[in-house]
């Protein structure tokens, strides 16, 4: 993986607490912690814009569609 260094300001408090995670290996630099928490955040961004635009969609034309594309499918099958 290619990475690339960047500077980020942190109040002291959040530090603190990103300090202790470290000292006890949960991760093994500050880092390796921030490019974590980033990734988890990004990923969650991600599924909840996904869940956002599948709330937007009407159960009933969904159902529809579904059925619509079975009975296509059924149409095109060979008999046997």
């Amino acid at each position: 993986m290619i990475t690339a260094k960047i500077a980020i300001s942190i109040d002291k408090e959040t530090l603190k607490r990103l300090d202790h995670l470290v000292k006890n290996r949960v991760f093994p630099s500050r880092s390796k912690a921030m490019q974590e928490a980033i990734e988890d955040k990004l990923n969650r961004l991600q599924h909840t814009r996904l869940a956002e635009e599948c709330a937007k969609l009407d159960p009933a034309d969904e159902q529809a569609l579904a059925e619509e594309g079975m009975s296509f499918e059924l149409e095109q099958r060979p008999e046997y």
